[in-house]
């Protein structure tokens, strides 16, 4: 599926989430590519690798986004982003609150949420942006109704810091437009990017 580029600001509004499964070309490749489209960031998810094999991959992310200057945000492994010399990080709820030692540590700290309630207690333990979803029907749920959008403006109004929809979210100014009306400061995606 190729971008649509009917808007040079729709990049902007999209947080690339990586997954070496649905790859289109080589990961190292591919992240070029994604980077190439100067998404707003990528956060490098491949969460379950061992935290070495998950190190030696961000390493070599990180060089490809900083070389294309889009942000990388490291996920779950917040040892490892430290060890880097990388300040975002991504980290699920239960993460988030484990780790709340080194959140100081870092400058850019997302959370995933799936509710209002989640949403206000990531805000509260120092969250600096979120993911909610899942939005829209994707394979990555299958059998799960999506929460919606209804359930992105419920999010967007329990909180002060930017959020991003995710689930099934294509690469199209259309929908991008319509998570930005609910409130939200644009989406992720996920195989849109990693077939591009």
């Amino acid at each position: 599926m190729k971008p649509d580029h009917t808007s040079q600001d729709l990049f902007r509004h999209i947080i690339a989430v990586t997954n070496r499964n649905l790859s289109a070309h080589p990961f190292p490749e591919q992240i070029a590519r994604i980077c190439s489209l100067h998404p707003r960031a990528l956060i490098l998810r491949e969460k379950e690798l061992p935290e070495e094999e998950y190190k030696t991959l961000a390493a070599q992310i990180l060089e490809i986004c900083a070389a294309n200057e889009v942000p990388c945000i490291l996920h779950s492994f917040p040892d490892v982003a430290l060890s880097l010399g990388c300040s975002a990080i991504h980290l699920p709820l239960p993460l988030l609150n484990k780790y709340q030692k080194l959140i100081p540590r870092f400058s850019v700290i997302g959370s995933s949420v799936h509710s209002a309630a989640e949403a206000a207690l990531a805000e509260s333990l120092g969250a600096t942006y979120l993911t909610a979803g899942h939005i829209f029907p994707t394979d990555c749920k299958k059998g799960l109704p999506p929460r919606g959008l209804d359930f992105l403006r419920e999010v967007t109004a329990a909180v002060n810091i930017p959020v991003y929809g995710i689930g099934g979210i294509g690469i199209n100014a259309a929908q991008i437009n319509s998570l930005i009306e609910c409130g939200a400061a644009g989406g992720c995606s996920m195989s849109g990017l990693m077939q591009y």
